[in-house]
């Protein structure tokens, strides 16, 4: 074997052990972890809301492996005007729609109650807490607290406040029109509801057995003001 062969030889191994260290920069590159604050934007947050008119294209596991052939999205349609939908889920004359504040056209029932209560857990309940007391699981790692359901002026809201704080965002909380479809948003509204009046519910609006529970319940010096926990 001549010197110039014995040379690649000995080189050969030294050039991949290059193009190994080249290939853990491709494994480690430069990126800012969930949350992590970054100087670059003005707000000084790494995340960053899709621009207008961004669809989503796939979602789960399936896609992730597939290069997005898999586990594609249908998108939700635009959100459209703020009050989308009457009781029966058609759309309401301009008039009504651009009316400022507005209830809940939808019936509320115990099947819609239920439907917002897995939407809100799904959704909501992470930052906003199950109770609605703006303690969820990313406000105890650290995430700035949205304000309580359960004070007077939320209390004190229109639904439309709540339609339109969930399908367009707000301050550090994203719009969540192309994840819940409208029919959903006006469920999760009630839902808040039944999580306010279950703190608040005045004492004229409980029978007996109520009554009697919740003196059993609170302590000596709760007033009969009212029925609120």
């Amino acid at each position: 074997m001549n010197g110039r062969a014995l040379c690649g030889l000995l080189l050969f191994p030294l050039a991949l052990g290059g193009c190994e260290r080249a290939m853990h920069d491709m494994y480690a590159q430069p990126k800012d972890k969930p949350l992590a604050p970054n100087a670059l934007f003005a707000d000084g947050n790494s995340a960053r809301t899709p621009p207008p008119g961004t669809l989503p294209r796939s979602s789960g596991e399936a896609a992730d492996t597939s290069s997005g052939r898999r586990g594609a999205l249908t998108p939700v349609p635009p959100a459209g005007p703020a009050l989308p939908l009457d009781a029966q889920g058609r759309d309401l004359a301009q008039g009504e729609v651009g009316q400022r504040s507005y209830a809940n056209p939808l019936s509320i029932t115990a099947a819609l109650l239920a439907r917002g209560r897995q939407r809100f857990d799904i959704y909501c309940a992470p930052c906003h807490g199950r109770a609605g007391d703006g303690q969820g699981m990313i406000v105890m790692r650290g995430f700035p607290a949205p304000p309580s359901y359960h004070t007077d002026k939320l209390r004190r809201a229109p639904d439309s406040h709540f339609y339109q704080v969930i399908s367009d965002g707000y301050g550090v909380m994203y719009p969540y029109a192309d994840r819940v479809a409208p029919r959903d948003r006006w469920a999760i509204v009630a839902y808040i509801r039944a999580l306010q009046l279950s703190q608040h519910a005045p004492d004229n609006e409980l029978d007996a057995q109520d009554l009697q529970q919740l003196s059993r319940s609170a302590p000596a010096s709760t007033t009969s003001g009212g029925a609120s926990r």
